[in-house]
């Protein structure tokens, strides 16, 4: 083992050194908020959990976001026009992963996790700070789709412990 305690020094499935892609190496540095994005409602209604997202001072406020274009979630912002941005403490880890798809939650995205159905989308419960927001544009960049959206309401509280991802994985500010 090793000292890590686990069976390899890397990830079995990890592309080698060589063929990493510098830009990806970049963005792996870069510390980066931790939000849930959802939108749409009834049987069309989903979410995802984003890092690639800015806040943008201005009259009005501005919220950028880099999305993957197969999702859902561009389909349900494309149609409703609206999304909640949920801003994640360290608390929200389960919550996170399963939005990120990386952690099962059998009967769907939302079984087990309270929310209200409101005119931007699914709110979450437990998420004291967040945005309503209304979509601006949205357009293909590079792998991702671009999309900028006003910032019609925020609610913020003290975070002390937000949840962050830096090089792959959860990581605690301080």
């Amino acid at each position: 083992m090793s000292s890590g305690g686990h069976i390899h020094e890397e990830h079995p499935f990890a592309t080698p050194h060589d063929l990493r892609d510098p830009v990806r190496q970049l963005r792996g540095r870069l510390a980066v908020p931790v939000t849930i994005i959802t939108a749409g409602e009834g049987d069309a209604k989903t979410g995802l959990t984003v890092s690639s997202l800015i806040a943008a001072e201005g009259d009005p406020g501005l919220v950028y976001c880099l999305l993957g274009p197969e999702t859902n979630l561009v389909d349900a912002i494309e149609t409703s026009g609206r999304f909640i941005v949920h801003v994640c403490e360290s608390e929200n880890r389960e919550i996170s992963d399963v939005f990120a798809e990386i952690r099962p939650n059998p009967g769907g995205l939302f079984a087990g996790f309270g929310h209200e159905q409101t005119g931007y989308g699914p709110q979450l419960d437990g998420f004291a700070t967040y945005a309503f927001c209304s979509l601006r544009s949205k357009r293909e960049e590079s792998f991702s789709v671009l999309v900028s959206a006003r910032v019609d309401e925020v609610v913020v509280h003290d975070l002390t412990d937000p949840l962050t991802y830096f090089r792959g994985a959860y990581r605690r500010l301080g």
